[in-house]
């Protein structure tokens, strides 16, 4: 199995951006919707808000997942760090969620004084809680209706990690 490398994305990246959130399999677990525009991608890529990393994760350099990472820009917040993830429907269960999240963890732990990282996830996407577990996270609650979905008003768990405390 080829290694997954994580960088920051480049402009370059914008079209296998845009056409991995356009799987069906991805605008259903994301707040995405149907047929997103290159702009959008073009935008992030090029555009990125105070704060913010974008990050690609690459297997035989093919871009086939990306995290967003956002810093709260509020002085009372500035702690608190919040993304987003899509991994390329044929890729999933090879690692690069977890090779993405490991980046962005270490990103926060060790480089941006950020001590919690918030998230939300449909409380369907059992693989995508498994992993935020498995680098932390703890369901703090649930949001009833929070999204709609295939018609659908669907669930989600609000989820959280600390730093974890010095050795």
């Amino acid at each position: 199995m080829s290694e997954v490398v994580v960088r920051h994305a480049e402009i370059n990246d914008a079209q296998a951006l845009q056409q991995i959130y356009a799987q069906p399999a991805l605008y259903r677990d994301t707040l995405h919707i149907p047929h997103p525009a290159l702009a959008l991608f073009t935008e992030r890529v090029t555009e990125l808000k105070p704060g913010s990393r974008n990050l690609v994760a690459c297997i035989d350099e093919k871009v086939v997942g990306q995290l967003m990472l956002t810093v709260e820009q509020n002085p009372r917040r500035s702690h608190v760090a919040t993304f987003g993830i899509g991994v390329d429907s044929n890729y999933q269960g090879r690692g690069v969620a977890t090779a993405l999240l490991a980046a962005m963890t270490d990103l926060c732990d060790n480089w941006l004084r950020i001590e919690r990282i918030e998230l939300t996830v449909f409380v369907d996407n059992k693989p995508g809680v498994a992993v935020y577990r498995k680098f932390g996270f703890e369901i703090e609650g649930t949001g009833k209706n929070y999204a709609l979905r295939d018609g659908q008003y669907v669930d989600a768990y609000f989820m959280a990690r600390f730093k974890p405390a010095a050795k």
